[in-house]
């Protein structure tokens, strides 16, 4: 059985409650989770305090927790993985912006941090404020940015996963791409 096809299989069996179905399907998405979590964290700097690994375990946690889904196959499920790390990052970085603003941290000299939030956590918030207008306006296309950019979906896995055709993800990546260019160019 193509992995593909065998991912989607397990996926319905954990979801109708067979554990050794969930045994069986974590080593065949750990490999593609971690190039998902890998994506995001390239973007972030270098001493960011969230690791890949990390960000993997906090995502299928929560991916864990998703029993309402009725997963439909492998790309659907890797672009739900990619949109719950997006939320992750987003409040990490909010957190983090929290933190660096004195909101419930522990006050300490400058010479015990070896660590300060850089920009790319503002650029993250800048990007989710502007990924949630572009929800609120054009929701298919703010969901194909999500599958393309953070989950690295192709145009055909993104078609499959929203239920149109691979020409209908093509435009929506192109319109998206200008309006988020265009959000994110107004605050600058």
């Amino acid at each position: 059985m193509p992995p593909a096809a065998e991912i989607t299989r397990l996926l319905a069996s954990w979801r109708e409650g067979d554990e050794a179905a969930l045994e069986r399907l974590l080593p065949l998405i750990e490999a593609e989770l971690h190039r998902i979590a890998h994506r995001y964290m390239r973007r972030e700097s270098p001493g960011h305090t969230l690791q890949t690994t990390a960000l993997v375990n906090e995502a299928f946690l929560k991916l864990a927790d998703q029993n309402r889904i009725h997963w439909q196959n492998r790309a659907q499920f890797f672009g739900v993985a990619a949109k719950i790390m997006r939320r992750i990052l987003i409040n990490h970085a909010r957190d983090q912006n929290r933190l660096k603003r004195g909101g419930g941290a522990v006050h300490v000299s400058l010479t015990g941090l070896e660590f300060m939030p850089g920009e790319e956590s503002v650029e993250l918030l800048a990007l989710d404020a502007a990924l949630l207008s572009l929800e609120r306006v054009l929701p298919r296309k703010c969901r194909v940015v999500e599958l393309r950019f953070f989950g690295g979906l192709t145009f055909e896995e993104t078609a499959e996963v929203l239920n149109v055709s691979p020409a209908t993800v093509r435009r929506d990546w192109e319109v998206a791409k200008a309006w988020l260019l265009r959000e994110l160019s107004n605050g600058e």
